[in-house]
């Protein structure tokens, strides 16, 4: 069983609660627009990280973080990228990457709107956290976290707080 807590779209800004909305999780995963390194590192020096790069993203984050990831944890096998789309709108790149990779589970950021959908089509769980930052047009900031128990996601919970 392994906690986890899922943000994006910081811009370089680590809300105070992160660290407790996050204080039991397992690992964090950043889906893009982290903002500069110091956030980045911020977020390791607290949970072990896993994240890729966004669009606003400097050559200094994109060298340590990549464009996508591909790995599993439990047997939830998972796709997380930052500009991605969501069920019956994905970008054309990442709707054949999930069609030729199968995940069980896509993570991506990019439209600060946080969704949670179950794609029938495609047969996987879509989640876009939002935007964990105070830089766009969002009137929130949200985050989830959840537990992935084998093949199983479940217990998941939504931060969302007024932004600013």
């Amino acid at each position: 069983m392994k906690r986890i807590g899922i943000l994006s779209d910081t811009h370089g800004i680590i809300i105070p609660q992160v660290f407790d909305f996050f204080k039991d999780v397992d690992e964090i995963w950043h889906a893009g627009d982290i903002g500069n390194i110091e956030t980045a590192e911020q977020l390791e020096a607290f949970k072990p990280l896993r994240a890729v790069h966004g669009n606003i993203d400097d050559h200094i984050v994109r060298m340590q973080y990549p464009e996508d990831q591909h790995f599993k944890v439990e047997d939830v096998r998972v796709f997380m990228t930052h500009i991605g789309g969501y069920p019956d709108h994905y970008m054309p790149e990442v709707k054949y990457i999930l069609k030729d990779r199968k995940p069980d589970l896509f993570v991506c950021g990019h439209s600060h709107i946080l969704r949670v959908i179950y794609d029938k089509k495609l047969n996987l769980l879509h989640i876009n956290p939002g935007a964990a930052g105070n830089s766009g047009f969002q009137k929130k900031t949200t985050m989830i976290r959840l537990v992935i128990d084998g093949k199983e996601l479940k217990d998941m919970e939504i931060f969302e707080k007024d932004r600013g």
